[in-house]
């Protein structure tokens, strides 16, 4: 494994672990609200976290890094599935302290990565790529 290699798994794992922080604190936050709208509101402020954490990961990949257009997407979804996969680990935990255990928690595992990793490759590839038409400063 090259250096370049070891350090998109490095920054993947980054973004990953921001996507995860993300998530079970607004979790953590929406468990204990007080009403439907404030844990409604929780949620959309975890999305809109989300989208930041993704959209400065874009940038960085093809500002910073000038990294191609299928590299920067392939990041990208690696650091989302990273991120989803730490979420469907804690809910398989959390599932096993609290009795509600499912052998479907273990189908998560895999299920949660692909299905956030397959969206955030196409749309990372769609932004990656009108960047890319952009001029460089």
């Amino acid at each position: 494994m090259g250096a370049s290699s070891h350090q998109s798994w490095v920054r993947a794992t980054v973004f990953g672990c921001a996507y995860f922080v993300v998530g079970m604190v607004s979790s953590a936050l929406a468990a204990h609200a007080a009403s439907d709208h404030a844990r409604l509101l929780w949620r959309l402020a975890a999305w809109a976290a989300s989208g930041v954490i993704y959209a400065t990961h874009i940038g960085h990949e093809h500002f910073r890094l000038r990294n191609s257009t299928r590299s920067i997407a392939l990041h990208v979804a690696m650091a989302v599935a990273v991120g989803a996969f730490g979420l469907a680990v804690a809910a398989t935990v959390h599932s096993l302290f609290t009795a509600h255990y499912r052998p479907g928690y273990l189908v998560a595992l895999v299920a949660w990565p692909v299905i956030t990793a397959l969206p955030a490759l196409l749309l990372a590839l769609a932004a990656s790529a009108l960047l890319a038409r952009l001029p460089r400063p």
